[in-house]
């Protein structure tokens, strides 16, 4: 059970990050909020196809970012499962099977550099290179290094504080309601 919250754990952690990213200011002064933004880079049909630079500065934002830490760590998560399920059925093709998941394991590492691939490929639809580059440069800061070290434990937070703050709002808000709906000759 403790396996799978932390699994759970990291797969919230990816998604609170991406969404709590707008939310927690992720490096946009109000200036910067501003100005006027270029148009995104359209790569559908009838377009062009982004530069190669301007793919690379998307690469470099996602892996130093440490987004593509959430996608290298799935992997081995997928493999252990495995492992688990069929050994727990089947404990004597344990030694075979630990051979063959060490064997295919650089062959699903490659999918996971595809999955890199693709943030990239979604970064550069909605930003510009220029911005990408900042963006990578704040990333590869001391600064933009201790914020991507702590967001494993900040989302552990934030995740628990959540849940208490959801808690909250959950009664309070029913409490509210049942009294207004009272004012108004109704018991709930």
């Amino acid at each position: 059970m403790r396996i799978a919250l932390q699994k759970h754990a990291v797969t919230l952690g990816f998604c609170l990050a991406v969404m709590l990213a707008p939310l927690l200011g992720a490096g946009e002064s109000q200036a910067q909020k501003a100005a006027p933004k270029p148009p995104p880079v359209q790569t559908g049909p009838g377009s062009t196809a982004p530069s190669p630079s301007h793919l690379a500065a998307a690469r470099a934002l996602v892996i130093s970012s440490g987004m593509s830490r959430s996608f290298s760590i799935i992997i081995p998560q997928f493999m252990d499962q495995i492992a688990q399920s069929l050994v727990q059925t089947r404990p004597e093709i344990a030694k075979d099977l630990e051979a063959v998941l060490i064997e295919l394991k650089p062959e699903f590492d490659n999918q996971a550099d595809e999955m890199i691939d693709t943030a990239a490929q979604i970064y550069v639809k909605q930003m510009s290179e220029p911005d990408l580059k900042a963006a990578d440069a704040f990333f590869e800061s001391p600064a933009g290094k201790k914020y991507v070290e702590t967001q494993p434990a900040f989302l552990s937070e934030v995740v628990t504080a959540m849940q208490v703050w959801q808690g909250k709002i959950s009664t309070g808000m029913m409490t509210r309601v049942r009294e207004e709906m009272k004012k108004k000759s109704h018991e709930i």
